[in-house]
């Protein structure tokens, strides 16, 4: 994985716990960033913080068009995405680290 390519990424506090959504250039940078507590805010206050769904697109439009929408999708939809290719709810973190 490139370090520089937009992103769309949905962390979890847990499975099925609570969900945010986010783009992002630097998906290994800005995952560190929530799991580090280093940026105030809805994941911190939350403790969002386990990688559980990414998809990587070509350009940042498409991204933030892509993130926007998932972003009005209702939850059961986003739990939907997200088991599709992630039925335990691992951790995906691990797997950015070179």
């Amino acid at each position: 994985m490139r370090n520089r390519q937009p992103c769309v990424y949905i962390l979890a506090s847990s499975r099925n716990g609570t969900l945010y959504t986010g783009v992002t250039s630097n998906l290994l940078a800005r995952s560190w960033q929530h799991r580090n507590d280093v940026v105030e805010g809805f994941t911190r206050h939350h403790h969002v913080h386990q990688l559980v769904w990414y998809e990587m697109h070509d350009s940042m439009e498409s991204a933030i068009s892509r993130e926007k929408a998932i972003k009005k999708w209702n939850r059961a939809w986003k739990l939907r995405l997200i088991e599709k290719t992630n039925p335990c709810w691992r951790d995906l973190y691990s797997d950015l680290i070179p």
